[in-house]
């Protein structure tokens, strides 16, 4: 899908060769002189249209416009979050009836706030993607063209960029997650790790089983005992600044399908565990962008893979593993393996001397309980890293929300026969998960993103969210324009 940028205002979009044109009127709409703002300020007049954030006129091959069906749609006052729920409406209602689209034409009937114009791109990108790779049959994505039309053009290039990059990340996060456990081993994601090489600033190195012996990380090399796919450590980097630039380091959880090894799931609902490398998805995401958008910034992506399996070789109850820092692992259950092989790779990380490390993981279900699908969970060390991660989420719609990490949550990890027991009681699971997980990253500023709520849904519109992307790439972004500095290497 191409996205095309263009200084419209209400005469010219009128006259954009397209499907249908969607307008954006917010509250105080001043028309013009032009025959569509006089449609539109008599529609006002007469009250059949209402600015209220998602509130629509549909019109059908009106006079006034090239397009065969118009929608002037209400944006309220023109908050990014009102812009996202009046496209949302605005092309549900396109989708409900007639002809599929193939070339759209959205136009802001007023400057938008910052934002809003990125919003915009997302909301239509994600409206409009489909799913295709293993249906043999499959009608992929009509809309082919949008041409976005606003006062002034020249002043939203580089909010045009990020969003459009931001797409292609989300959608290839998107692409992995989604694809079933057969069709993205550990192997395929080390694959398609390989491919964004090809992007100028990135390089990618993958070690296989006995690199990752020599390295001894027991604790990851235990979950992926149980499975015939072979395990796979993914290093990603992008160097977009002078290598005296500290990176920021991102650990994706890459368990490309989870059975809960001996300690088994339930089967209701198992085939869900294909999105257990969420994490891993938002990474190879996250690059995807940045190599579209050539940032000045460096960044290092680390992504432990494999699957968890209840193999005759899989680890047990009660196992004790050794971890890459030294430190030993009593294994209570393993269903929480996800921080079994994180916290190797958080060791891994300290070789990088970062200036900070995010790791993104659908680890609990606590985390489900605790924020639904709304909010990603993050823990966090350091007060100004979270304060970036929430500042980001709110700039890209892809919310988190800080949960505590008070020293008392650890107590239910003390083990009579190893340093640290995997799982502690049911109260606080995805807490006392981060508790893990924070023994392994003392030595950087370091935080914690809890996706499992939020990185896809289930039931009829079951499928990734490609989240959290938007919120890493403007965290990522907002450093590389002059934002908080990170330290020296």
């Amino acid at each position: 899908m191409n996205f095309e940028l263009l200084t419209l205002d209400l005469a010219g979009a009128a006259k954009q060769p397209s499907d249908a044109l969607i307008v954006l009127l917010p509250d105080g709409f001043k028309p013009g002189k032009d025959a569509l703002s006089a449609l539109v300020a008599q529609a006002l007049k007469a009250g059949d249209l209402d600015t209220k954030a998602g509130k629509l006129l549909a019109l059908y091959r009106p006079a006034q416009t090239k397009a065969p069906r118009v929608l002037l749609v209400g944006v309220g006052d023109g908050t990014v979050r009102q812009v996202r729920q009046a496209v949302g409406a605005a092309l549900g209602a396109l989708r409900s009836g007639g002809p599929a689209l193939k070339k759209l034409a959205l136009c802001f009937a007023a400057a938008p706030q910052a934002g809003a114009l990125r919003a915009a791109v997302q909301t239509v990108a994600d409206s409009s993607y489909v799913y295709t790779t293993t249906k043999s049959k499959a009608e992929g994505r009509s809309l082919a063209r949008v041409t976005l039309g606003v006062p002034k053009a020249a002043a939203l290039q580089a909010e045009f960029a990020q969003a459009t990059a931001a797409v292609a990340g989300i959608e290839l996060a998107k692409e992995w997650a989604n694809r079933p456990a057969n069709h993205a081993t550990p192997s395929h994601l080390a694959d398609a790790a390989r491919a964004l090489a090809k992007f100028p600033k990135i390089s990618c190195q993958v070690l296989g089983p006995r690199e990752v012996a020599k390295l001894k990380m027991g604790s990851f090399m235990a979950v992926a005992q149980g499975s015939e796919q072979p395990l796979r450590f993914i290093v990603l980097q992008y160097q977009g600044a002078p290598k005296s630039q500290a990176p920021t380091v991102l650990v994706g959880k890459g368990i490309t399908f989870d059975t809960g090894g001996i300690s088994i799931k339930p089967a209701a609902e198992m085939d869900e565990m294909k999105f257990d490398m969420g994490g891993a998805a938002s990474v190879l995401g996250v690059f995807r962008a940045l190599g579209e958008l050539k940032p000045a910034v460096n960044v290092v992506g680390l992504i432990p893979s494999c699957e968890n399996m209840p193999d005759g070789r899989a680890i047990k109850p009660g196992d004790v593993v050794t971890s890459m820092s030294g430190q030993t692992i009593e294994i209570l259950n393993t269903d929480a393996e996800g921080r079994l092989i994180l916290c190797d790779a958080l060791s891994y990380a300290e070789r990088f001397k970062p200036a900070a490390v995010v790791d993104i993981a659908t680890l609990t279900g606590a985390c489900v309980i605790a924020l639904g699908a709304v909010r990603s969970g993050l823990f966090s060390t350091d007060d100004a890293l979270a304060q970036r991660l929430l500042t980001a989420g709110e700039a890209a719609q892809d919310l988190a929300w800080r949960m505590p990490l008070d020293e008392e949550y650890a107590e239910g990890l003390k083990s009579n026969f190893a340093d640290v027991a995997n799982v502690a009681g049911r109260a606080g699971g995805a807490i006392t998960a981060a508790k893990f997980l924070q023994r392994f990253a003392g030595k950087f500023p370091w935080a914690h993103l809890d996706i499992a709520g939020t990185a896809w849904k289930s039931g009829a519109a079951k499928g990734s969210t490609g989240r959290p992307v938007g919120l890493l790439l403007e965290f990522l972004l907002v450093q590389a324009q002059g934002g908080p500095r990170a330290r020296k290497a």
